[in-house]
């Protein structure tokens, strides 16, 4: 067997073990629970940040932009998005392309918890979420 086997097999068990992947999520009031597993700089004036974001049936994140882009990821059940006047229903294993500033929000249209890896690239020392007006 290869060093590269074990490492892998040392990657792969220690990503069954984080706490964001083994943790009930933390619904805020409105049904959402965001987890940051990511933050690093990226060239001195953005960063990469990612963030599991889990929604609890029926929950919504309302409209709202970054400051950079943004690809979401399903992880587990369905996501319905609104983006630039389109509704998009994406399921488990589908991802979508946000471009910065997009005005967009998300729901969890199916019966149980939905949970997407939202990965961003974005100007450092903004906020994340803008809410829209």
């Amino acid at each position: 067997m290869t060093v590269a086997f074990f490492a892998a097999q040392a990657l792969s068990a220690a990503f069954a073990q984080t706490p964001a992947a083994a943790a009930t999520p933390k619904f805020d009031a409105k049904g959402i629970a965001r987890t940051e597993t990511v933050r690093r700089d990226f060239d001195g004036k953005r960063e990469a940040i990612q963030v599991r974001v889990d929604f609890a049936p029926g929950a919504s994140f309302p409209k709202h932009s970054h400051p950079g882009v943004e690809i979401a990821y399903v992880l587990s059940g369905t996501i319905q998005y609104e983006l630039e006047g389109k509704t998009i229903t994406l399921q488990a294993g589908e991802s979508l392309y946000i471009p910065a500033g997009a005005v967009h929000s998300a729901k969890n249209v199916g019966p149980a918890i939905t949970a997407e890896l939202a990965t961003y690239l974005v100007e450092k020392n903004k906020p994340i979420v803008i809410l829209d007006k």
